[in-house]
């Protein structure tokens, strides 16, 4: 009989010429098992994907709850569906007023290229901006975007009237102006290795899209949903995107997106032409039922007020020679290592020992720690001693 491996390396498009090829059987709170039954402690929540945990029971009951009424019943935007009103009824309850209409779509690659239509429709504008370094997805506007050429290049021609400009660089804001319709940022840039915006230099960034009437548009499909120790990333620097980006953690472990605005900004879309944006499964029913499961957890748990204490015990216990400092915001976390070939080893080492890891798409030398928010202190200090031991091993 034909392994499962072999099937998967056959038959299921590869992104990669080594993939990580764990054979994982089932899969509980922090812990992922495989076959042969081996447990590994999961740190980087399928990319910030599991923020609490893999198959927490309310989100379980409100999937199966859903499971009894309906499925699919109609592509988005033309019948009301309670799981899509509720969820977005919940979100409008806990953002700025000016963030109350939200746009359901399937993935944050897709909020992204609603984002990107919406702003151009509602200014009239063309040109888009975002950061080196930035990632938004891998669809074609979102690749258009992506902050790196190496990843860009192999792909064009891409989409005209891109800019970017350099995070946290102050002089770069001058490429801001009256042609721009948006620029999308992240609060926390993810593939860059976990790099926080400096709040001046954002503070900066809202005050020129505002002087020249450009919508800013916060990419938290990382950061969101309690990732940073905020509900979103944006509540640490005292400023309002004109659109948020919301998509992994989202969904409770379901496919689900959003690109959110006010009512007048998303009124944009209904209208020459109609159906200016359309998709058929994004507020997938069950989808949004589990978004909304996962939402009441963290407004009704202490795990997002938790975050900050759980981002110090990692910062105190992960120490070595090898490291060469932790950066990032919450629990979304990197360790920097001298080279990336180092890094890989140190990866490796930690999955044979038991910790699922990862490298930063744009930064190979820098390790991936974002675990499940509602990841123990004790889990956090034998997931530490697993992570040092791989590091003695390679160093």
């Amino acid at each position: 009989m034909i392994s499962q491996r072999n099937l998967f390396l056959q038959h299921v498009a590869q992104t990669s010429p080594d993939p990580m090829g764990l054979e994982i059987v089932q899969a509980s709170g922090i812990y992922l098992t495989d076959r042969n039954r081996k447990r590994y402690i999961d740190l980087i929540s399928g990319i910030s994907v599991s923020n609490l945990g893999h198959r927490h029971p309310q989100v379980i009951r409100a999937i199966q709850k859903q499971l009894k009424k309906y499925m699919h019943v109609m592509v988005y935007g033309e019948m009301v569906q309670s799981p899509q009103v509720n969820l977005a009824a919940a979100l409008a309850k806990v953002l700025p007023v000016q963030l109350s209409d939200v746009y359901f779509v399937n993935s944050g690659s897709e909020a992204v290229e609603g984002a990107m239509k919406l702003a151009k429709r509602y200014t009239g504008r063309y040109e888009i901006i975002s950061c080196t370094s930035g990632y938004h997805g891998s669809t074609q506007g979102a690749l258009s975007i992506m902050g790196d050429e190496f990843f860009r290049n192999a792909f064009r021609p891409l989409l005209p009237g891109i800019k970017h400009i350099i995070f946290n660089d102050h002089e770069s804001l001058a490429n801001i102006g009256c042609r721009t319709a948006c620029v999308i940022v992240e609060p926390v840039q993810g593939e860059a290795g976990a790099v926080p915006a400096d709040p001046a230099w954002l503070a900066a960034l809202r005050k020129k899209c505002s002087d020249n009437g450009v919508l800013l548009v916060f990419d938290e499909i990382q950061t969101g949903y309690g990732r940073t120790g905020k509900l979103f990333a944006f509540e640490h620097y005292g400023i309002v995107p004109d659109i948020l980006l919301l998509a992994k953690g989202f969904g409770g472990g379901l496919p689900l997106g959003a690109f959110i605005s006010s009512h007048e900004i998303m009124q944009s879309l209904t209208h020459n032409p109609v159906l200016g944006h359309i998709t058929t499964f994004g507020g997938h029913p069950v989808c949004c039922a589990s978004g909304l499961a996962t939402l009441q957890v963290l407004r009704k748990s202490n795990l997002v007020q938790e975050v900050d204490m759980k981002e110090q015990l990692f910062r105190s216990l992960l120490v070595h020679p090898a490291i060469r400092g932790i950066y990032g915001k919450g629990l979304l976390l990197s360790l920097d290592f001298e080279t990336e070939e180092l890094n890989r080893k140190i990866i490796s080492a930690c999955i044979r020992n038991g910790v699922i890891t990862d490298w930063f798409l744009f930064s190979g030398k820098r390790m991936r720690i974002a675990p499940p928010l509602i990841i123990s202190h004790d889990q956090i200090r034998k997931a530490c001693r697993l992570i040092l031991r791989s590091v003695e091993e390679c160093s």
